[in-house]
């Protein structure tokens, strides 16, 4: 089930939890994801059970957010929450199954990990994922259910966590400023230094340094 909506955010954010909840569904996550376009670093899926009656003041899409912000959220959901689960794959397995498909799989892998199992889910984006279970995806979902909302500030505070720890054992590429991300320093960190093994070899701007005379032209 797809849902697209455009206008602006609304202020109730707990709509799409509501009508769940009045359609006999009692636990439902919200699930989103970090690190789909970074060049090197894992992709990093949230799963959040919010407690209905533990509303968390200031949950919003994390890209909203400053790091201050997701930072305090992250430790005020964690508290509140009724279940979190989280899952990733590393450079290696998205070079192997591609982004989509190793996106989709640390979103399941994070679902897998919710005690208690949900019986819903509300899905960030237009991509379902391999389960039984109730599901409803929506389009910019993070501003949109504070269950996603919640699950976008734990999946991007995890990353973000973890490569800052890169940024420690590959001080050459600035993990710490950039995540991963194509800036110009990256590319430019990259030129002069080639891939590192967080790298993701099959990503434009890396696989050229890795293979410069393909002209196969690899899209992520």
């Amino acid at each position: 089930m797809q849902t697209d909506l455009f206008s602006s955010p609304p202020l109730d954010l707990y709509r799409f939890e509501r009508r769940l909840h009045r359609l006999g569904y009692r636990l439902i996550a919200g699930i989103d994801e970090a690190g789909r376009g970074p060049l090197a670093g894992p992709v990093v899926a949230a799963a959040v059970i919010l407690h209905p009656d533990r509303p968390i003041a200031g949950v919003n899409d994390s890209k909203k957010l400053t790091e201050r912000s997701r930072e305090r959220l992250f430790e005020q959901i964690q508290e509140a929450a009724l279940a979190i689960g989280i899952g990733s794959l590393p450079p290696v397995e998205i070079d192997r199954i591609n982004i989509l498909q190793a996106t989709r799989q640390a979103m399941l892998a994070a679902v897998c990990q919710l005690a208690p199992t949900p019986d819903a889910l509300l899905i960030d984006g237009i991509t379902a994922i391999d389960t039984p279970l109730y599901q409803q995806t929506i389009t910019r979902g993070d501003s949109l259910s504070a269950s996603i909302a919640a699950a976008s500030i734990i999946a991007k505070v995890t990353r973000d966590r973890l490569m800052r720890d890169y940024d420690t054992a590959y001080p050459q590429y600035g993990f710490g400023r950039h995540k991963g991300y194509g800036s110009a320093a990256h590319l430019a960190a990259l030129r002069r230094h080639g891939p590192c093994p967080i790298h993701r070899a099959s990503f434009r701007g890396v696989k050229e340094l890795l293979h410069p005379a393909s002209s196969v032209c690899i899209f992520n």
